[in-house]
């Protein structure tokens, strides 16, 4: 099977403070989004991978990605004003003969290379949508609107979900095109999903989780990007975990 990836990289990520847009960000010296396409193309499955980049900055994304030479071929195109209308526009711009598409955040740059390999494999196994999911270490309570306590959930059945994910072509294009049909309704398949998971899931799909990483993390605040420093210095020259 060929398997591309993609990245939506159009956001701006507020929370990390004022400035460029959080995948052009710097962590060692190299944006994010550098990062995070290396990653990828650290993956012998992985042999293109599609950016959708702020849609005035794609020509400079596009040099970006050439002069830091990522090891991938590696097409950019203009992002959306959302996560899945850029996934969208890259779903577009896949040549036909890939059959496996991940879907990987710029946000989570220290993604082992093992991680990726994984997800593609059970892609090949079988699976029409892959998560990989870490366990939840705190307590998780659902809270009222006004604060109160309404419920302690079993952390034991709880995952929290991480990128790339994977997805058989056809999968991740039927449910892109039943959220595109419905997206003038209020009850539009898409409006209570977070990331192109859970629009499978809203179309009827299920969806396999496999065992994520630690260091998967994705970075949202300033104390996660001193984390990610922290990270990649210890794993020396390189920086790829594989």
């Amino acid at each position: 099977m060929s398997v591309a990836a993609i990245v939506p990289a159009a956001g701006r990520g507020e929370r990390l403070g004022p400035g460029v847009p959080k995948a052009l960000r710097l962590l060692g010296g190299a944006p994010l989004l550098v990062h995070a396409v290396r990653a990828l193309a650290g993956s012998v499955q992985v042999g293109l991978v599609v950016v959708a980049a702020p849609p005035h900055d794609v020509a400079d994304v596009r040099r970006l990605l050439a002069d830091h030479q990522v090891g991938a071929s590696v097409v950019v195109v203009a992002g959306g004003e959302s996560r899945t209308e850029s996934v969208a526009l890259a779903l577009a711009a896949l040549p036909p003969e890939v059959d496996v598409v991940l879907v990987h955040d710029a946000a989570r740059p220290l993604v082992p290379v093992a991680l990726v390999d994984a997800v593609v494999a059970a892609v090949h196994a079988g699976a029409g949508a892959v998560v990989p999911g870490v366990a939840v270490s705190d307590t998780v309570r659902q809270v009222a609107p006004d604060g109160r306590a309404v419920a302690t959930l079993d952390r034991s059945v709880l995952r929290a979900v991480q990128t790339p994910q994977g997805f058989r072509r056809e999968v991740l294009v039927a449910a892109h095109a039943a959220h595109a049909a419905h997206a003038a309704h209020a009850a539009a398949p898409g409006a209570g999903a977070t990331d192109d998971a859970g629009l499978v899931e809203l179309v009827g799909g299920e969806v396999l989780v496999v065992p994520g990483s630690p260091e998967a993390f994705k970075v949202t605040t300033p104390i996660d990007l001193d984390l990610a420093e922290a990270v990649l210095a210890s794993r020396g020259i390189g920086g790829l975990l594989r």
